[in-house]
Formats: C-alpha cells, structure tokens, sequence
C-alpha cells in the first residue's frame, strides 16, 4: 500500500517490538533499578533490530502485567522517558503501544514525534481484563485537540486475550474501521506470539482493498512469505526472542533470519 510505503519507506515493512521492562506502579517494576535498566534493555534490543535492517520499531509496556484498559500518569511519564533517551538512536519510524490506553499512546505519540500507535479503537470485546470498549470518537478527537493527525492510527480489530461481541464478522468489523478513519487494520492471534487465523487475514484484505491490513501476532522467518501473500506488513516480537521466549533480549541471528525472509517474501509477492 502507498501508505506503508511513504512511512517506512518500503512495501510490507516489518515492524519489531520494543519491549519496555515493567514500568513504575506495575507490578514487574524493578524499584532496585529503576528507569536507567530499562533504558539499557530497550536500547540494546534497538541496536540489534536496527543493525538487523527491521523497517520500523514500536515501543511498548509489554511487561506491565496485568494489563491496564486505562493506564496512569506514571507509566505515560515512564514510556515518554524511555523514547526521549533513546530517540536520538532511532534511524527508522517508530510507534507507541501503551496498553490498552489509546489516549495515552497518541499523548507520547505526540510528545516524542512516532510515526504511529497501535490499539483496538473499533468494536466492543470481552476480554481477560474485562469489557474493552474503546470510543474511536473519543480517540480521533483527541488526536486532533493535540495537533497530533500526522500519527497514524493502527486499530487491532482482533484483539489478544478477547473475543468480539456480537455477530459482525472480522470482513464487516475491518470495513466499519476503515471507513471510521483507521489508517490500518491489525489482525492478531489469541495471545502475543502465536499463530493468527490466515482465514481472518484473508477476509480482512478483501474487506478493505484501499486499507494496508497488518499481521500482528505470531509472524516467523518460516512464516512470514506465506503471510505477506496476504497482508500489507507485519509486527514481529516474541519470535526474534532468545529461545523465542517474549521476555528474553532480541536475539541478532533470529532478527536477521526474519529480516532476510521478509526481503525474499516481498520479492516473491511481486
């Protein structure tokens, strides 16, 4: 898509995560530590995702079990920290992914100049954490109350660890988000790190030819061709892992195996 294009300056860019030690008032917080560790860790996995030749990165509060539907002042402080530090080491697009607080990842958006977020902004679901019922009125106004309608708004419209109410199917539920205003839809597996349902995939890209559809869970080295037959792009974490573990450091082979199996997939997907 002309849109994935001009952000990441390539066609099926892939995305890798940044994931963010636990952040103050969160249960996985490191008190001993404290912000300067997390730092470290972040920084290193960035260096080796960059050298690897990943299209984009995306920072996020991925150890801030039990996740919050709206996260506080404290932990939007802590992740805006986190990107200003390490900002100036960032030579490709990068987003924000404060879960699952909407408002908050488009407040450090703004604040430290990402390219994107990534939330669920459409649709009602029961989850692990209770009814997500995000207000994507809410969520497109506020974007533009803080000048921020440069940040591309990526909505995961099948959400890890939740099921949507209702009988809207993922084709019905892509299309109510493109016309909305999602600038793409993520379509995700039921955890982080596993496999999603191709079928979905699928659907969602014939819903909405004219919206880049994003791969969001589970995409692998061995995986990824298959995948970008399909999809606009692809997010990757817990597969460039030490053992493939979504805790460990970014391990450089790994990262380079899926870098190097994006390259071929997007040449064979013409």
């Amino acid at each position: 898509m002309d849109l994935m294009e001009r952000t990441f300056g390539v066609r099926k860019p892939v995305i890798a995560m940044l994931h963010l030690t636990g952040l103050p008032g969160r249960p996985w917080h490191d008190v001993a530590a404290g912000m300067d560790r997390c730092v470290d860790v972040v920084g290193r996995d960035l260096r080796v995702l960059q050298d690897a030749g990943v299209d984009g990165v995306m920072f996020c509060n991925e150890q801030d079990l039990p996740y919050q539907l709206k996260v506080g002042p404290e932990v939007v402080a802590a992740m805006a920290s986190v990107v200003g530090q390490l900002k100036g080491e960032v030579r490709i697009p990068f987003g924000v992914n404060l879960l699952w607080d909407a408002i908050a990842s488009l407040a450090v958006a703004r604040a430290t100049g990402a390219a994107f977020v990534r939330e669920v902004m459409t649709g009602v679901y029961e989850s692990d954490l209770g009814m997500i019922e995000p207000s994507f009125g809410e969520i497109g106004g506020y974007r533009t109350a803080i000048g921020a309608t440069g940040v591309l708004l990526f909505d995961n419209i099948q959400p890890e660890f939740a099921s949507a109410i209702g009988s809207r199917s993922v084709a019905d539920r892509a299309k109510g988000a493109a016309f909305l205003g999602a600038d793409a839809i993520l379509i995700s597996g039921p955890a982080a790190g596993t496999q999603l349902d191709m079928g979905h995939l699928r659907a969602a890209r014939e819903a909405v030819p004219g919206t880049p559809v994003i791969a969001n869970t589970g995409v692998r080295a061995d995986s990824i061709e298959e995948i970008f037959r399909i999809a606009d792009g692809a997010i990757v974490g817990t597969s460039l892992k030490r053992d493939g573990n979504t805790w460990n450091e970014v391990e450089p082979d790994r990262a380079k195996r899926l870098v190097d199996a994006a390259g071929r997939a997007r040449a064979a997907a013409g």
